[in-house]
């Protein structure tokens, strides 16, 4: 049988946050600076996979702004935006050089 008092204590450790890389770090900033620690898993990701001055850049510029309501969707939107351009950027690249092979 499970003490209740060690169900307990594993909740309450489950609320202290335990960064050990730098890209949780970065996650952690990010959800604190738009409001939204319920999302901090998705910002670690992000920064894992992206330039962190980048997010961090966004993430500021975003929690600036006084007139958002959601500044984690915001923030999403504009990242998502930056993403697609450069998926065009590159596209464009692959396309040029297929062409000139031919």
């Amino acid at each position: 049988m499970i003490n209740k008092d060690y169900i307990k204590e594993l909740k309450e450790r489950g609320k202290k946050s335990h960064i050990y890389r730098r890209f949780q770090l970065i996650g952690l900033e990010i959800a604190h600076l738009l409001n939204d620690e319920k999302h901090k898993a998705l910002y670690m990701g992000l920064a894992k996979k992206y330039d962190e001055g980048t997010l961090m850049g966004i993430a500021r510029d975003v929690s600036d702004r006084k007139n958002i309501k959601n500044k984690g969707g915001y923030f999403m939107k504009v990242l998502q935006s930056k993403a697609i351009l450069k998926k065009r950027i590159v596209l464009k690249k692959f396309k040029s050089k297929n062409k000139s092979k031919k």
